[in-house]
């Protein structure tokens, strides 16, 4: 799974934005409750929306990173159509705003689905067709890493630490597995045992130094492989893990079931591993879905993003209270409010949230960042 799948499918096409493996009828989507009105902008819980660049319509931001409160990276894709990929942006903030950066002809090769940061100097970024993209201070350029371009070689996403290195999960030679950057060159870590093992669709990196991957597949690298014993269920994607120790694993996503009327929408996978069994979490709402999960600088719980199918015209977040996940609503907008990706910002408790206003391709879809604190 990469990143794109979690925001690929609920139109029914690679060209929307929503959640795969379900079609989405406008009268889905644009249910919201009847308590909720929009009534334009405004700041809730701290969260404040943010300016951006113009873009063409149908933009969307995958993914954000941050070096500190004066640096920070956002990628999505501009021009997305039913019928086209779009074309790639990245973003980067200075300390006063958002603006765009120069991909040159990288911007025709369809969208960035992940970015990463250890720093003000080196950044990192992931597009389809596993490209894999590096900031040289001045522009972005192509990396080549060992396989790239071949068949069953792929990166799904990417994730920095602050020693320089960086790992990006994904698939050689037909197996799944990770990619590491020692700080000169990329090399191929061993693939995980089991040769049918999916392609990880993310990767994340702890505070003490753990390779974590996951999708349809969750698994830590520390020379060998450990997997974690999981059933994804049927029509189900996991979006995001936050291991906090080997015993305490806190996973987030979606999934349809099945059946159901064409257009259903999702329900929240929230689950919690203590390292025997995974469990089911109860978090303050069931119908929507959970897209993202950030821990604090010690690794610990911090928050969650989110969309609530009854609240739609605010982005939904979770804030762990020390006992429970309890409810943060964003802005209050005009349209949908689908943040699929944050990022905690170094040195600081703010935060980093990106996304889009709707989850149609075409004219209506537009970049959103949203900022706490």
């Amino acid at each position: 799974m990469r990143r794109r799948s979690f925001v690929s499918g609920l139109a029914g096409t690679a060209a929307g934005l929503g959640l795969a493996g379900a079609a989405a009828p406008a009268t889905a989507v644009a249910a919201t409750a009847a308590t909720a009105p929009a009534t334009g902008w405004s700041a809730s819980s701290g969260w404040s929306a943010v300016p951006v660049p113009d873009a063409r319509p149908g933009a969307r931001l995958y993914g954000v990173a941050a070096a500190g409160p004066r640096l920070a990276w956002a990628v999505g894709v501009e021009g997305l159509s039913n019928v086209g990929e779009g074309t790639a942006v990245a973003l980067r903030w200075d300390g006063a705003a958002w603006s765009r950066t120069d991909l040159g002809p990288l911007a025709s090769s369809g969208p960035l689905t992940s970015v990463t940061c250890a720093d003000s100097r080196t950044a990192w970024a992931v597009g389809d067709g596993g490209l894999l993209l590096a900031w040289d201070g001045t522009t972005w350029r192509k990396t080549p890493y060992p396989g790239q371009g071949g068949s069953g070689t792929t990166v799904t996403d990417v994730a920095a630490t602050d020693d320089g290195r960086a790992w990006a999960s994904g698939r050689h030679d037909g197996r799944a597995g990770v990619l590491h950057w020692d700080g000169r060159r990329w090399r191929w870590c061993a693939p995980l045992p089991d040769a049918a093992a999916p392609t990880p669709g993310r990767v994340h990196v702890t505070p003490g130094g753990e390779v974590w991957v996951y999708g349809d597949v969750i698994a830590r690298w520390d020379g060998a492989w450990t997997v974690i014993p999981r059933t994804t269920g049927i029509r189900a994607t996991v979006s995001g893990l936050l291991p906090v120790a080997h015993d305490d694993i806190w996973l987030t996503g979606y999934g349809y079931g099945v059946g159901g009327p064409p257009g259903k929408p999702p329900g929240v996978h929230f689950e919690h591993w203590d390292g025997t069994r995974w469990s089911p979490v109860t978090g303050p709402y069931s119908v929507g879905l959970l897209s993202s999960v950030s821990g604090d600088r010690q690794g610990r719980p911090d928050r969650i993003t989110g969309w609530d199918f009854w609240d739609q015209k605010r982005s939904h977040y979770l804030r762990w209270d020390g006992t429970s996940w309890v409810s943060e609503r964003g802005p209050e907008m005009p349209e949908t409010a689908l943040m699929t990706d944050l990022t905690r910002i170094p040195g600081t408790s703010a935060y980093w949230s990106v996304g889009t206003t709707s989850f149609y391709a075409g004219t209506t879809a537009r970049m959103h960042i949203e900022r706490l604190g």
